[in-house]
Order: structure tokens, then sequence, then C-alpha cells
């Protein structure tokens, strides 16, 4: 009765008990309850007769432990219930028993015969929890135990139990690790268990207690890779892991031909060669395997059977949700695929990068060293790597480190560009990493160094101490390469010690006249006298440089400089810090001879004029691969405790027939009956298979038919699997000619050679091969019609405009695809074309469309020059970026290929000054000629504007080749207006209408002003001219750089510096008129927040507030 009422009193909430972790109100005086009550009512219940109160306090008890309430001192009171016969009251002990066993060692081993029962009873759920708390009591006496407990488990018919034996299993080896082999014999009968639930546990097991034992892994090897799609995540990566280190071990290196190439050729071979060449190659592999298939053993190389049906198994987990399941993949196909077909994995990795920025940051690491060996796999995602203002710092600056790897000749304008618009950034620490990233591509590509070294020399003027010493560390680097072109570039660094105040940069830039005081014989003596005017006002690193520049130009240059040294030399001796003074007595003694001088002062001039190595600027991740990727010590870039080396590639293949396994005769029949059966289903994966990047080696189809098969892991259809899997690529009729006479000779030698395990799948390959026609043929069908869905779906959405630079790239890629000619059978091309649809194929994965090859010329053309010059930042850290990252740039149609039959045509305001017309606004208009035959003579007729409207015409294009773009800018003056220009696009066959509407934020340019200036232009744009609006911004734009990122979208102006961080201010000018454009955002509580726009043109001051109110509040 007292059990009861005390449950009663808990139930109702008083705390007449004293009981601080219930009572409802933490003032009640529950708190100061004396201690031998604690707990009292539960001890209570625990000992009632009544199943319903055991269960209660049970539950009361584990939602304590949960809440991180300490419970310990209740464990006599629960261990006498493990033997209640209340299943449910059974499960919670046990679940309070592996929470404290440990921590109550003794109280548990009084136990002990309970929970050995408990290994004996019927429900599977009380065997492996008994398990559990019997390994949860560390305590080498009940080991024999233990190990019993284990051995049992593991014959167990449950797999949960069998899994929990599993995970007892490392707890028992770290407990005595003299046990080992017994341990190993339970791997080992575990190991050949078929069931996915003990798979990955298993595998964890041996990976924990014996690594080393790979014979333990070859006859369960083509069992784990068929299981593997089935196993619970964790499990799955347990398992790649495993298997990558095993492959290393058992197979030849794919690529084992391409580096003796590369060797001999002694050239670097790019990653993607011509289609050509990728032709020959598969034919040469081809050829290669028929020999082999006949000459066994003696082959040059082969792809192991094994090693193909790995990676085809690993490669649906690509889609998986979980990232380290696909990044353990990618690291599998990085270590162990041939390098056709690594480009796989790219597209995965990059769907990654919309995950959390923990994730991202893994990912980029990996990436950051795939780059460096194989750069062409992401080259087609490059957009996907441009930087985020909201990117935390680190995963910028990896970001960073992945563009400048895929830094080349066709893509670094894009790069160079991007970086520009990286320098204007707020994060001091990006803008230094940006502005290394720029030396490493000037190094790296010979064609760009003197437009980056321009651009970099303009950002020796910023005021930001950091921005100017890594600007001068970087020219300093890339003046060492060829400082003989570039004296001009010395002399402006020489002009700018007037004005350059921080210690760091004088000091560099004296170094540099120094070194090369050669080149620039007139300047350097007068920096001298420049400096020895200042010497004692100059920081102690400047007046170190001084008395080098000196010393140098003394050796050099006596007749002039003699006296100015020894001034500077005089200043020096008496200098209040010591390591001045001794420098200075250092080089007197060295440079000027006197009969007590040594030997060394004859050699003064080589010592200090010597040739200096030029540094070698090499990415970080260069020698990061030989850490496993993914690994904890490939992020940390030191070795981790526990992490296993990748082994090295064997010289000779070890015997394939170890990982035979022997089938009973009479599965053999109903095995094949059963495969036909599952043939006739359509796989699983054959729909999810598509696109996997520009280098996949299009084995789908065999993938798919593997993967549907691997149900059982019964070995003849592994074997069959492995027949299979020699196939390099499909799609051309000839391949399956050479496939079937290969067939052929293989069931010959197998009539009399073969043994008894490989027969199942051989016989019914000529089924297959029908079967792979039959869907070949069903496939092309279908993807024909998904074309003609695309091109009717376009042609309703006509009207429609695109919302970035990107989607409109993605939709002229897809319209080439549509309009190209029927492709021939025997094309390598085909791959490609036959799309499949896929659950995880989001549009911007589409690859980039690769950019033409262009004249080296063209890299220094004058639009790319102009746009490094913009690297400047002549008032503040804060001023505008002038030119908006092309991204941003919204795209609209003007002509819809449809109607244009074949031209389409798209237009974005580029935001870049019209360089004939300062008055009109630049657009630039991008044609893309979809149709089969050539366009000529594209010109503008018949333009009819509004009153006042300006039109300077784009230059007329000749020739635009089928399937060709080309770019041209035209510059409007709209007479700030948003009334539309409407003209005639002429070929030589038709004519269009077509006209260009501006939105009212392009009619305007940036312009710098202070917060002073700002605030008294406000004061004159009052009343009429100021229109306010409230509203509640969207809740993904409630910070800074959100609303600042918006507002410069919508509108072409800049950003004004502001005291407070409640406002964000923006400037500019109508292009026509300039008249001020002042835009005002207030941010108040929970999203509420002002706009204010200041306009002398009232018409555009309201428009413009409509477009600014609805980027902010969508």
């Amino acid at each position: 009765m007292s059990a009861s009422s005390a449950f009663n009193d808990e139930k109702g909430g008083s705390s007449s008990v004293g009981e601080p972790e219930y009572g409802h109100d933490p003032a009640s005086g529950g708190i100061f309850s004396s201690d031998y009550k604690r707990h009292d009512d539960l001890k209570e219940m625990l000992d009632s007769n009544k199943d319903s109160l055991k269960l209660e306090a049970m539950k009361r008890i584990v939602a304590m432990i949960a809440r991180g309430k300490n419970a310990s001192d209740l464990f006599p009171a629960v261990v006498k219930n493990v033997a209640c016969k209340n299943i449910e009251v059974k499960k919670l002990v046990y679940v309070y028993l592996v929470r404290y066993a440990e921590e109550q060692q003794d109280l548990a081993l009084l136990s002990i015969s309970t929970f050995q029962r408990g290994l004996k009873d019927p429900n599977q759920l009380i065997r492996a929890s008994a398990l559990r708390v019997l390994s949860s009591i560390r305590v080498t006496i009940i080991v024999p135990i233990m190990m019993l407990a284990i051995k049992e488990a593991a014959s167990d018919m449950s797999p949960y139990v069998r899994k929990t034996a599993a995970h007892a299993i490392p707890k028992l080896y770290s407990l005595d690790p003299e046990q080992k082999d017994q341990l190993i014999e339970v791997i080992e009968k575990l190991l050949a268990d078929k069931t996915t639930l003990v798979a990955g546990s298993v595998v964890m097991a041996f990976e924990e207690v014996c690594p080393e034992r790979i014979d333990l892994i070859h006859k369960n090897y083509r069992k784990l890779c068929n299981l593997l799609i089935d196993v619970e995540e964790w499990g799955q990566v347990v398992i790649i892991n495993m298997l990558t280190r095993y492959a290393r071990t058992q197979f030849l290196n794919p690529n084992i031909n391409e580096s003796l190439l590369e060797e001999g050729g002694g050239g670097d071979k790019t990653f993607y060669g011509s289609d050509e060449d990728e032709d020959e190659d598969e034919e040469e592999e081809k050829e290669k395997k028929v020999e082999a298939a006949a000459m066994a053993k003696r082959k040059p190389y082969v792809m192991d059977p094994d090693h193909r049906l790995l990676l085809r198994n690993t490669k649906p987990l690509l889609q998986s949700r979980n990232a380290a399941v696909v990044m353990a993949v990618a690291q599998l196909y990085f270590h162990l695929a041939p390098k056709a077909e690594v480009g796989v994995i790219a597209k995965a990795l990059v769907r990654l990068l919309r995950s959390h920025s923990e994730v991202q940051y893994v990912v980029l690491q990996n990436v950051a060293t795939m780059t460096i060996k194989r750069r062409g796999m992401f080259e087609p995602y490059l957009k996907s790597f441009y930087i985020r203002s909201t990117d935390p710092t680190q995963i910028k600056i990896l970001k960073l480190e992945v563009l400048t790897n895929l830094a080349n000749e066709t893509n670094i304008s894009t790069i160079l560009r991007e970086f520009q618009t990286y320098i204007k950034s707020m994060d001091k620490d990006f803008v230094a990493a940006t502005i290394q990233a720029i030396g490493r591509c000037a190094t790296n590509i010979g064609e760009v160094r003197d437009t980056c070294l321009n651009g970099l020399v303009q950002l020796l003027s910023n005021r930001d101490e950091l921005v100017v010493a890594e600007s001068v560390v970087v020219i300093k680097k890339l003046l060492q390469m060829q400082p003989e072109k570039h004296s001009d570039i010395i002399k402006h660094m020489a002009k700018l010690t007037d004005n350059i105040q921080v210690p760091m940069a004088r000091a560099s830039i004296l170094w540099l006249i120094g070194e090369y005081c050669e080149h620039v014989p007139k300047i350097a003596p007068d920096v001298l006298r420049k400096m020895a005017k200042s010497f004692t006002n100059e920081e102690d690193i400047v007046k170190l440089q001084i008395i080098n520049l000196a010393a140098k130009l003394y050796l050099t240059n006596s007749k002039q400089t003699k006296l100015l040294t020894q001034y500077v030399l005089n200043l020096a001796k008496y200098d209040q810090n010591y390591d001045i003074r001794d420098r200075a007595r250092f080089i007197r003694q060295l440079i000027v001879p006197t009969e007590k001088s040594g030997a060394l002062s004859k050699y003064a001039k080589k010592l200090f004029l010597a040739l200096k190595p030029a540094p070698v600027l090499e990415s970080p991740f260069k020698d990061r691969d030989h850490f496993q990727l993914g690994s904890l010590s490939h992020l940390l870039n030191a070795k981790a405790g526990g992490y296993q080396e990748l082994p090295d590639w064997p010289e000779a293949a070890p015997d394939p027939s170890v990982r035979n396994v022997e089938v009973p005769e009479w599965t053999k029949c109903s095995s094949r009956e059963k495969r036909k059966e599952k043939k006739v289903e359509k796989p699983f994966y054959s729909d999810s298979e598509g696109e996997s990047g520009p280098t996949e080696s299009a084995d789908s189809e065999s993938d798919s038919a593997s993967v549907s098969e691997s149900g059982s892991g019964s070995g003849s259809e592994v074997s069959g699997t492995a027949s299979e899997s020699e196939e390099s690529g499909e799609g051309s009729e000839s391949e399956d000619e050479e496939e079937k006479e290969r067939e052929k000779k293989k069931k010959k030698k197998r009539e009399f050679k073969k043994p008894v395990q490989e027969s199942a799948s051989e016989q019914s390959s000529e089924e297959d091969d029908r079967e792979q026609e039959r869907k070949r043929k069903q496939r092309k069908s279908d993807s024909e019609s998904d074309s003609d869905d695309e091109e009717s779906a376009s042609e309703s959405s006509q009207s429609e405009s695109e919302d970035s630079e990107s989607e409109a790239e993605v939709k002229k890629k897809k319209k080439a695809a549509e309009s190209k000619p029927p492709p021939k059978p025997v094309k390598k091309e085909n791959k490609k074309e036959k799309k499949e649809m896929s659950l995880l194929d989001l549009d911007d994965f589409e690859p980039a469309p690769s950019p033409q090859v262009t004249p080296v010329n063209a890299f220094l053309s004058n639009s790319l020059v102009t746009d490094l010059e913009g690297l400047s930042l002549s008032d503040s850290v804060l001023s505008p970026a002038t030119i908006a990252p092309s991204s941003t740039l919204k795209s609209f149609e003007l002509l819809h290929r449809i109607t244009g039959e074949g031209l389409s045509v798209e237009y974005c305001f580029s935001r870049q000054p019209f360089s004939p017309d300062a008055n009109m606004v630049a657009v630039q208009m991008q044609f893309t000629n979809n149709s089969t035959s050539d366009t000529k003579t594209l010109h503008m007729e018949d333009v009819k504007l509004q009153s006042g409207m300006r039109v300077k015409e784009f230059p007329e294009i000749e020739l635009l080749p089928a399937g060709e773009t080309a770019s041209a800018v035209m510059g409007i003056d709209f007479c700030d207006s948003t009334q539309a220009a409407n003209f005639q696009l002429c070929t030589h066959a038709r004519k269009f209408f077509v006209s260009i509407q501006p939105p009212v934020g392009e009619l305007m340019r940036p312009v710098f002003l202070t917060e002073n200036e700002f605030k008294k232009e406000q004061g004159q744009l009052m009343g009429m001219n100021e229109i306010t609006e409230k509203l509640t911004l969207d809740v993904k734009c409630r910070n800074e750089h959100a609303i600042v990122q918006r507002v410069t979208a919508a509108a072409h102006l800049s950003r004004v510096p502001c005291g407070s961080d409640k406002e964000c201010r923006f400037a500019g000018r109508t292009v026509t008129s300039s008249s001020l454009v002042l835009v005002t955002v207030a941010t108040k509580e929970e999203g509420a927040a002002q706009l204010m726009v200041n306009c002398e043109k009232m018409v555009i001051g309201t428009m413009l507030v409509k477009d600014i109110l609805l980027a902010l509040t969508q």
C-alpha cells in the first residue's frame, strides 16, 4: 500500500516525498531533502509485487538517465529485477545495466548467473541485451564466460544476436588481447554469415582485431560485394574501406600502362584525350582482353573480374543520402578505378557541397587533393566551387584552393574575374588567400603572368595592411622569375614608397629595388636618398632593408652612392636597436675595405648579389594523397592513431582462385532458373545510373544486371557477374559480336578444364546477350521520347526568363543536345547522348559546356587587362564591386530557338561601362545557332525608339556556324526610362522583331560616397523626392550579407560605409542624367525593416522601391 500511495503522490506531481528529480517546482523544498530518502519511492516501486509499478519505476529511471541525471545508487534495487518475468520490465532493466555495469562491477558480478540465464531466453532482444551487459562488465575474471557467450551467440538463430556478438568481440579483445586466436575463429564464422545485418558489424570487428588477416576475406569477398548495397549505411562505410585495402593487395594497378607511357613520353598527358584517342585506346584494350582470354595468366593487364565486381557494386552507392558512404565510394574509385572511370565520382562529390559546412569542409579537403592529380574530373563543375558570401572562411579558402588547382589556359579569364570580386570581401584572411591564389595562377599559367602582376601592383595602394603585405610578397615572388622583363613594375613600386606606410610592404619594396638595382640604375640611388632622409623615423624592419639597399648600391654604383651609404651607416651606428647597430658594423667591415678587413671583403659582391632561386608556389595539398582519402589522417595531414597505410599495388597479381567458392551440385539448376526469372524483371538500379559525368566508361547495363542479381550470395551468381565484367563498354554491335565469340571460347574451355563452381552463368550467356540487346533498343526509344518531351516543354515555357547565368547555360546545352543530327551507331558519343533520368540528377549538375580553346593572345585581351586592373581599392575596403560576378547577372530571352528557327538569343545587362558612350547601358548578347546550317550576316535594322533614346548597334556577325555560340555588346541610352527598345534582328534569310526592356535597377551606375556625403545629399532630397516603405524581411534575408546581396542584385548600386550595424546604405547615379539615387535599409527586431529611397527622379524612385521590396521579401 505504501508503494502505491507513493506512486500516486508522484503521479500527482506533489513533492511530499522530497524527490528533487521529479518535484515540479524547484523551490518547493525538495532540493533540501536528506540523502537517505533519495529515490525511496522508486526503490519501493521496484520492490513491489506489481509489474505495472515496476514498469513505471523503470520508465522513470531510464528517463532520468536520458536527462543526464545520476541513477547509480538504484543499481541494487534494479539488478534484482533482472529475473522479472515481465518482458517489458526486463528490457528496461537491461538498458539500465548496460549503462551502469562498468561503474558497479562488483554488484553486476553478483547477478552474472542471471545474465547467463538471459543468454538462453526465448526472446532475441533479451538474449542480445544479456550479452551486451555481460560484455560491458570489464573484469578479467569473467573473460572465459564472455568468450563462451560470444561463441554461442555467434551461432544464434537470430541475426540481431549474431550482430551483438560481433559488437562484443572488440570489447573482449581490448580487455584481454590474449584471446585473439579464439576471437579470430568467431570472426571467421561470422564473416561467412549471409545476412546484411551482421556484415557491417563483423567487418568492424575484423578491422579492430585482425586487419592483417586478409586470407579471411578471400572466400567472402564476392558475397560482401553483392551484399554491400543492402547493408546499413555505417556498415557500408566500414566494408568499403576494408575492401579498398583488400583490393590494393590482391589486384594489379589498372593505370599501370598509362603510368609507363607517361614515364616513357616524359610529357604531361592530358586527362581527357580526344575522342579518337579514347576510341583507339578502347579498341586496343578489347584486343588485349581477347588475347588474355586465350593466354590465361600471361596477360599484360586485364582487369580482374572481381576488381570490376567491386567497382560495379559500389557505384550505385554514390547516390546514397549519407555523405560518409558517398565519400567512402569516392575514395575507393580514386584509389582503385581506371583513370577513365574515376570521373563518375565528381558529380556525387559536388552534390555533397549542398550539405552542412562541416560536410563541405571534409569534401573540399578531398576534392582539393583529387584536383592536383585528376584535374579534368572537376573542370565541368567549375561554377560549383564559386564562393558564396555566406560561406565560412575555411570553406572559402578551400574553394579557392580548388579553383586555383582547376585553373588552365581555357578558364583562367573566368577564374581571375571571380578572384577580382573576392578581393573586395570584408574577410581579410580570405582576401590574403585570394591574392596568394592569383600569384599561383600567374606562376602556373605564363600567359596571364603580366596581367596578374599589373593587377597586384594596383593593390599596393590599398589601405589595408594585410592586403598590401600579401600583394608585395606575391609580386616579389613573381618578379623573381623574370626580373629583367619587369623593370617598369620595379620603377612603379619605387614610386609607391612615398605613399605606402605599411612597414612590411616598404621593406619588401626596398628589398626588390636592392636585389634588382642593376635593372633600375637611375631610380635606386634616388630611393636611397629619400630613405636616408626619413631613416630615423622608420620602423626597424624598414631600417634593416635600407642598410641592405645602401650596401648593394655601394657595391654596384659606388660613385653616386658612396656618401649616402656612409651617411646611412653612421645613422645606424647610433640607432637604439642593437640589431641595426650590429648590422651596420658588420656591413661597414664587409664592403669598405681597410687594412684590418679580412678575406671576406673580396667576396662582398658575391655575398650580397648572389643569384637567389625563384620561390616555387605549390599547393599545400600536393603530397597529401599518400594518406587514404576520407581518413582523419588525410584531413589533419598527419598520421592519426590507428591509421592503416594504404598498401602499394602488387607487382604480380596474386592467385585469383582463392576467391572461388565451391557450389554444391544440387543448387545449380535452381539458381539458373532463378536467374532467368530475375532477368525478365527490370533491374532495380537501371534508371539511377544516368549521366554520371564526362568520363564514365558506360557499363551501366551490365551494372544494373549485376545489382539485380546480387540478392543472395551464391557462388554461381558471383561467377556470372565476374564473367560479364570483362566488358569495358557497350553500345557498338562489333563489341557484342566479340563478346559472343569470347563466351563461346570460354564455354569450350570450361567443358574440359573448369571446376564445378563456374558453370551457372556462362551457359545462359546467349540469352543474356539477347536480353541486353532488347534492353538497349528499349532504352534508345525511351531517351528519344524524353528528348521529345523536353522539346515540347521548352516550347510551352517560351516566354519565361532565366533566373541565372548558370541556368541559361544548362538550357543552351540541352538545346544543343536536342538539335544534334542523329548519332551513328559506332561512335562513342552515343553514351553521352543516352541520357537516363535519375532522382539525384539535379539541373545544376549538368556539366558546363566545355569552353572553346582560344589562342594565347586572347588571354591578354583588353577586356581581361581592364578587368584585372580593377583589382585596386582606391579609397577604402568598403568600395563597391564595380563588376558584378557573372553568376548574379540575370539573363533574359530575346529570341527563342523555336521562333528563331534554330537561332536563340539571350541578353544580360553586363553592368560594365560602355566604352564608346558613357551615357549608354551595356547590353551583352549571346547568339546560339541550334540549327544544322550556318547563319550569316547577323545584324540590326529598323530600330524604333521613344524620343530621346539612342542605340549603338553591335558589330555585324558575318558567320555563326551550326552548334556554335557568339557574343556581342550593344549600347542603349534608355534616357532614364524603362521604355523598351524595339528593333529587327536580321540574318541572311530572315528578320525577327525583338525588344529589350530594362529593369529600373539597370538604369544606374554605382557611385562611392562617404557617410557624411551620403547624409548631406540625403538631406537635400527630402519631401517629394523621398519614398519610405515598411516591410518584413524574408527569413533568409535577415543578416547584413543577404540584404547587401539582394539589393545590389536588384539595382546596380554601391555600398556606402555606415557606422550603425542596423543600417545598410547604397548610392548610385542614373546613367543618362547622373541623377543621384540613395537607398537606406534600416533593420529592426523580428525581421521588421524600413526601406527609404531618395531620388531626384520620382518615377525611378517609385519603381526602384517596388523592385527592392520584392527582392527583400520574396
